[in-house]
C-alpha cells in the first residue's frame, strides 16, 4: 500500500467520523423537548434517544463516506471529493433539520388555554 492510498483512506475516515460528530450535535437541540419532556415532563419521548440518535450518527457517518468514495472513484482526485463529501454533509444535514422536527408540547391537553 503506497502512502496516496493510505492518505486518502484516512481522509474517507476522518470524513466519517467528522459526519458521525457533526450530525447528533445539530440534531441535539431540537430533541431537548422529547428528552427533557417540557412541563412536568409530559411531552418526554425517549425514543428519540434510541431510534433516531442512532440512525442519524450513522447517517451522519455514512453520507460523506459515500459522497467521498463515489467522487474519488469518478474523478480521482482527492481534494474535489473531500469538497463533495463536505457539501453532502452539509446538504444532508440541512435536509434532517428541515424533514425532522420532534412531537411538540403536550398531546394529551390539546393547545392549552
Amino acid at each position: 500500500m503506497n502512502t496516496s492510498s493510505r492518505t486518502t483512506g484516512g481522509a474517507g475516515c476522518l470524513l466519517a467520523a467528522l459526519g458521525a460528530a457533526t450530525a447528533p450535535l445539530v440534531w441535539a437541540p431540537r430533541a431537548q423537548l422529547s428528552i427533557g419532556g417540557g412541563f412536568e415532563g409530559n411531552a418526554r419521548d425517549l425514543s428519540v434517544l434510541y431510534v433516531d440518535l442512532p440512525l442519524i450518527a450513522l447517517g451522519g457517518a455514512l453520507l460523506p463516506l459515500l459522497a467521498w468514495a463515489l467522487t474519488r472513484r469518478r474523478t480521482g482526485r482527492p481534494w474535489v471529493a473531500v469538497l463533495v463529501a463536505v457539501a453532502a454533509l452539509a446538504l444532508g444535514i440541512w435536509g434532517l433539520m428541515e424533514w425532522w422536527t420532534p412531537r411538540h408540547g403536550d398531546p394529551g391537553h390539546g393547545s392549552g388555554i
